[in-house]
């Protein structure tokens, strides 16, 4: 297997089963990253200007010591999970 220009090059003689990568699939994969990379940005800036406590939630772990201060948000972390998961779960479901 190989990329040449933005092409896919058929496997070789030697693998049987390869998958195919193109360097413009790569490209669109990036673009979409990007794209939702932003969408969360934005989200996260617009919910931090309306005062929603993510990140300060019953069950999120802060220990304030001395000269340190360690901050583990557990329960935002199993929050975005469930609300991601049935996102995801949505669009799996619409798509077939």
């Amino acid at each position: 297997m190989g990329l040449l220009h933005g092409r896919c090059v058929g496997p070789s003689a030697k693998h049987e089963r390869v998958t195919l990568i193109c360097v413009s699939d790569l490209g669109k994969l990036l673009v979409v990253a990007g794209v939702v990379a932003i969408v969360a940005g934005i989200a996260f800036m617009l919910l931090g200007r309306a005062n929603v406590p993510l990140g300060r939630l019953p069950g999120d772990i802060v220990y304030r010591g001395k000269n340190t201060t360690f901050y583990f948000p557990l329960a935002t972390s199993i929050l975005f999970s469930v609300v991601f998961s049935v996102v995801l779960y949505l669009i799996g479901r619409f798509r077939h």
